[in-house]
């Protein structure tokens, strides 16, 4: 695996650990939704404490996925959908992969089906 690919592939696999969990993107949602928001606004929002979204919204920083801004005494968080694509180019490669399997699959079995006995 090429260093650029397998920086891909970790990217890829931080951004699916972080969409892994329920919470996280229930808060995905609620940004996309309502633009750039601060914890303590989000956990109102959420039944979970405040301390507890300001740790998955640095789960979902590390996966590039948000990011926090000062403003004043506030941090506002907001979504970055770009982050997403990787991920969504690895997923396309892999069902792309998948049908090319299925038709090689498909053509075996009619082949052995057209064959005499």
């Amino acid at each position: 695996m090429t260093p650029e690919r397998r920086g891909e592939a970790e990217f890829v696999d931080s951004v699916l650990v972080a969409l892994a969990d329920a919470t996280r993107r229930h808060l995905l949602d609620l940004l996309a939704a309502q633009g750039e928001l601060t914890a303590t606004t989000l956990a109102k929002q959420l039944p979970v404490s405040r301390q507890a979204v300001v740790k998955h919204l640095a789960v979902l920083n590390a996966a590039g996925l948000v990011s926090g801004s000062r403003v004043g005494r506030e941090v506002r968080y907001g979504v970055h959908p770009a982050a997403l694509d990787a991920t969504v180019r690895w997923m396309a490669a892999v069902a792309t992969d998948w049908d090319r399997r299925l038709a090689n699959i498909k053509r075996a079995a009619e082949s052995a089906d057209q064959k005499p006995d």
